[in-house]
């Protein structure tokens, strides 16, 4: 199976984007499966229903969301409507939605994709990401009743991001990093056949701090005082993230590619 994720889409730019190089990736690579990380898609701070429809009519076959899932209000309403938006699985026992589910490919094939939040330097404590994870997967075992699995682990540290793959290493097909804005370059198949990437990166302009318009983030870091709010860079947008190819049989990562298309990062990529 072919299989893209593409990381946090940042504001304006990063929508426009998606719109503007998905449906032509979609045809060009292939494509069976594609994940769009979209939790910062609103103005840099969570999704809202709009902009996640228009996420979906590009051609995103699933939207992960991360610790701003809920930072747009009506997104608590849309996502019990809309099952393709998937939020945290151990975000909290009363959020709307779920966090893990099986969606359909084409030719019949099954594909899991579960989001996890980690819990290093975040911003407050998130259930335990690992027992969360050991659940999902043992219900849906590689080779089993599904064909591809994918884990979007949206936390800060690289080191718990690594060690969720490790942890996941045979047990998922992808294990893809996301929340930092900035992306790796350690794309990798694991010994046990888990395509890795500690983060894929984000969908926005990168003449930014992490997607922010440069201005405010430079005057807090060198006056330590706040003048105005952060605002998405406008300019044009990198796509980011990952594209893999897996093994319908057993699962397993068989090929794995960074993307970068448009913007000030651009790299070809496979046909």
């Amino acid at each position: 199976m072919k299989i893209m994720f593409l990381g946090d889409v940042m504001g304006r730019a990063g929508r426009a984007a998606i719109a503007a190089h998905l449906p032509r990736l979609r045809t060009e690579w292939r494509l069976d499966f594609v994940v769009v990380n979209g939790e910062n898609a609103t103005s840099g701070m969570g999704l809202s229903g709009d902009h996640a429809q228009a996420l979906l009519n590009a051609g995103a076959d699933v939207i992960t969301l991360g610790d701003h899932a809920f930072d747009q209000k009506d997104m608590l309403a849309f996502i019990e409507k809309e099952p393709r938006i998937i939020r945290p699985i151990n975000f909290s026992k009363a959020a709307p939605g779920v966090g893990a589910r099986v969606f359909n490919a084409p030719g019949g094939r099954k594909v899991l994709v579960a989001q996890v939040l980690g819990q290093v330097f975040m911003k407050r404590p998130f259930d335990d990401p690992f027992s969360a994870l050991d659940g999902i997967l043992r219900q849906y075992p590689m080779g089993g009743q599904i064909q591809a699995s994918l884990v979007d682990i949206h936390c800060e540290a690289t080191s718990e991001k690594m060690a969720t793959g490790h942890f996941c290493d045979g047990r998922a097909s992808i294990v893809v990093g996301t929340h930092t804005h900035v992306p790796t370059s350690d794309a990798m198949i694991l010994s046990g056949g888990t395509a890795y990437m500690t983060d894929a990166g984000m969908c926005g302009d990168y003449n930014s701090v992490i997607g922010m318009d440069k201005v405010e983030p430079l005057r807090r870091f060198i006056t330590g005082m706040p003048k105005a709010r952060f605002t998405p860079a406008a300019e044009e947008a990198t796509l980011s993230g990952l594209y893999v190819e897996t093994d319908d049989r057993t699962g397993k990562a068989t090929r794995i590619e960074m993307v970068r298309q448009g913007g000030r990062l651009t790299q070809a990529g496979p046909i």
